[in-house]
């Protein structure tokens, strides 16, 4: 079976109503991008830091997967599927993807300050004091700028490898995730599906100025015919 990778942004969870960074009344106004998501903030401000994912955590328990995620997990039913996201919510896996790449950490999930590798689910709140077993504070598993992207090494393993690559609701204005497209093969197809298309034409590129949920499911049509 051919292999396809999907990257994904805030776009496609937005239509199952999460809030993205960039919307007028997104999740992130009224807080300074460094006070919640850097190491400086959460030195600075744990407790701000630990209420503001908690509100999104609470968030995500409200909201369901929608028809752009189920259809991408219809795929694996023809094709080797990997889906790189740069999203932190578990839409993907909900809607029954089974091989999804988190860039930017995972909002149900916690890590040590003491040790980066002790991470463990982790599906409410998290307060001051809720310790991992070395005795050190769990935070937010997410990628902070200013802070490495450990996934990246993995993510561009699977794009050399794409046969077909799949673009959905991201800007690809973000590095280092908007580099991933330098690493697929020459000339391979690659659908590109947002609503503000901001990407020059290509041979090998087909723009979809449209939602995630009717351009995934034109996309899914236009790969299985």
């Amino acid at each position: 079976m051919k292999n396809i990778v999907v990257l994904t942004g805030a776009g496609i969870s937005a239509e199952s109503g999460i809030n993205t960074f960039r919307d007028a009344n997104g999740l992130w106004e009224g807080h300074d991008i460094m006070e919640v998501a850097s190491p400086q903030g959460w030195d600075n401000d744990p407790e701000l830091v630990l209420d503001f994912y908690n509100k999104r955590r609470r968030q995500l328990h409200t909201v369901a997967p929608n028809k752009a995620h189920f259809d991408l997990a219809a795929l694996e039913q023809d094709f080797n599927v990997t889906v790189i996201t740069q999203n932190v919510d578990d839409l993907h896996e909900r809607a029954g993807s089974t091989h999804v790449v988190h860039l930017h950490g995972e909002l149900l999930k916690v890590r040590s300050q003491a040790n980066a590798n002790e991470v463990i689910d982790w599906k409410n709140d998290l307060n001051l004091g809720d310790q991992c077993k070395y005795h050190s504070q769990m935070r937010p598993h997410i990628v902070w700028f200013g802070e490495d992207v450990p996934m990246m090494d993995t993510a561009i393993a699977y794009t050399e490898q794409a046969n077909i690559l799949i673009v959905v609701g991201t800007s690809m204005q973000v590095y280092p995730a908007a580099g991933l497209v330098q690493y697929t093969q020459p000339q391979i197809p690659v659908y590109f599906i947002d609503p503000n298309p901001a990407i020059p034409p290509a041979p090998n590129l087909t723009i979809l100025a449209e939602k995630a949920t009717t351009g995934v499911a034109k996309v899914v049509e236009m790969l299985r015919s």
